[in-house]
């Protein structure tokens, strides 16, 4: 079919590094800001909580997590989709797959909160939490579960932009959702002593405002879209809902294997102590921090190279994955200096708690290798998903999400005996999968052979 009028922001053409830095930028600021959107959560509720409060929003945030795996998954894979068909100019694609998207997210984020209420309960007690933040996890992961559509709706009107090479306005929402979190945080953390519950309003809160203006926008733009919000646009059409699913299940399998992962892993750290698991929050917040600046470059660069695969232009995805290494390795490279050297002012950010502190220390070396790990795994990523291969996804969501993680820490932790410590270990290894299957795709030329089974 002759291929339409191109649309949104053509990634085909000028120099791949100001491209991808141009497009990469409001990215990189949207994770800034949602780094410090839960980052604010952290330190708000270990200043004014404690270790118990951190303990609890660590545990909340990682079963908040679980639970959007699948919009993550979908919202990720549909801006795959959408920046192929952008690249071979498929605006009635793209309109059709808007639609479908919104009502198949929607029905798939009542249902996960339904079952959310339901089993709450369960999966607090399977991540071994210390007793005494079982009631401040329970009111977190209930809060958020009621603002779950919110989340779910901001995740996949984002990736509609993105997929067009709009990269600013999301970077507009988040900055929305941030400054109220702060401030909300503050309200009912700090002022009306709501603890944990009163961090998850905040969050719940910043989100649905997001979501709104969102939504606004794209109905705003609902003639360059060709999107008209009327009744029956929301139907699922099913050309596009087939390869939404078929790249859709992979990575939403790839999203929740390594959610699960984490938190089978977590679940094996939160036995040793509230002290212990309110460090690997605290890590864990650190990863976030640094891995802004690799999702940024990673979701950049998967756009532009899906545009470039969508049309044909395949001279440019090395040129995208070179240059994503390049910037991902410098800033790998200026976090690890800071956490070598000044340990004390990185981890101190986030609690004041002198035992925590103290452990901390401990947590130097897994952060070296977690900032290492994001600058080879992050390049690989723009190959993997801009390519749209079902398959790989779901071979880096087997291997990196469910074997190696949980088998590296079992081996380092429980079978070798090393403690935390190993578990630590053992779940980082696991972060360079992404890169070996990357790498070797890459190396192979495949990628190049199969790069139009979306977009035709």
């Amino acid at each position: 079919m002759e291929a339409k009028k191109r649309m949104g922001r053509d990634l085909t053409t000028g120099s791949v590094p100001k491209g991808l830095i141009a497009f990469a930028t409001p990215l990189f600021l949207s994770n800034m800001l949602q780094a410090v959107y839960n980052m604010v959560d952290m330190v708000v509720v270990g200043k004014y909580v404690g270790s118990v409060g951190l303990s609890a929003v660590s545990i909340g945030g990682d079963i908040l997590n679980m639970l959007t795996f699948v919009a993550m998954g979908f919202s990720n894979a549909g801006q795959i989709i959408i920046s192929q068909y952008t690249g071979a100019g498929r605006k009635d694609k793209v309109t059709k797959l808007i639609g479908t998207m919104f009502t198949f997210l929607l029905i798939c984020a009542i249902t996960i909160m339904m079952l959310g209420m339901v089993f709450h309960s369960t999966i607090i007690d399977l991540l071994n939490t210390p007793p005494e933040a079982v009631a401040d996890v329970t009111s977190y992961v209930m809060v958020c579960l009621s603002g779950l559509i919110f989340i779910y709706g901001y995740n996949m009107v984002s990736a509609v932009l993105r997929g067009m090479g709009d990269s600013k306005h999301p970077f507009m929402f988040i900055g929305i959702a941030a400054v109220l979190n702060l401030i909300l945080d503050l309200l009912f953390v700090g002022v009306l002593k709501k603890g944990a519950m009163g961090a998850a309003l905040a969050t719940v809160i910043g989100q649905a405002v997001s979501f709104i203006c969102s939504i606004i926008l794209l109905y705003n733009m609902r003639e360059q879209f060709g999107f008209d919000f009327k009744f029956h646009s929301f139907r699922i059409h099913k050309d596009v809902f087939r390869p939404l699913i078929s790249l859709g299940i992979p990575m939403v399998i790839q999203s929740a294997a390594i959610n699960f992962s984490k938190m089978f892993v977590h679940a094996w750290i939160n036995s040793y102590g509230v002290v212990i698991s309110a460090v690997s929050g605290v890590g864990t917040k650190l990863g976030n921090i640094v891995n802004m600046f690799g999702n940024a470059f990673s979701t950049a660069g998967g756009a532009m190279n899906g545009q470039s695969i969508g049309a044909a232009k395949y001279e440019r995805v090395p040129k995208v994955i070179g240059t994503t290494f390049m910037i991902n390795a410098t800033v790998a490279a200026v976090a690890s200096i800071a956490v070598f050297f000044f340990p004390d002012a990185v981890f101190g950010i986030f609690t004041e708690d002198a035992e925590v502190l103290k452990v901390c220390h401990e947590f130097i070396p897994v952060s070296l290798m977690m900032f290492a790990s994001m600058a080879l795994r992050s390049c690989m990523m723009t190959l993997i998903n801009g390519s749209g291969n079902s398959k790989l996804n779901l071979a880096v969501a087997l291997l990196d999400g469910v074997l190696a993680r949980i088998g590296f820490s079992a081996l380092f932790g429980l079978i070798l005996d090393y403690g935390y410590m190993g578990l630590w270990v053992g779940g980082e290894l696991a972060s360079f999968v992404p890169f070996l299957i990357g790498g070797t795709y890459f190396l192979s030329g495949r990628w190049k052979r199969k790069s139009k089974l979306i977009a035709d």
